[in-house]
């Protein structure tokens, strides 16, 4: 074989090395890339399931502070009373 013909073959030789490189290098991105997308997905499914969770605990603190609210409205009334009890037996002695 001539000199010319060994360097066409060397010539393609590393074109199909250099194909085969970049093959590997997109099935490799390619994969990466479905790896990042499964995980896109996971994370949304988690914001998801936080968001409810959110949602479920701001409701609860919504109600929690109502019947603080509540208790708070009582007890006052409850002093209110008992210091109008006392004051009446206090006057009436």
């Amino acid at each position: 074989m001539s000199n010319s013909g060994e360097r066409a073959i060397a010539r393609l030789d590393r074109a199909l090395q250099e194909v085969e490189l970049l093959i590997g290098r997109r099935d490799a991105e390619r994969a990466q890339a479905e790896r990042m997308a499964s995980e896109v997905q996971s994370l949304g499914v988690d914001r998801a399931r936080l968001a409810e969770s959110l949602d479920r605990a701001t409701g609860k603190i919504e109600r929690l502070e109502h019947v603080n609210r509540e208790v708070s409205r009582r007890l006052v009334t409850a002093m209110e009373t008992i210091r109008r009890v006392l004051q009446a037996r206090d006057e009436g002695l």
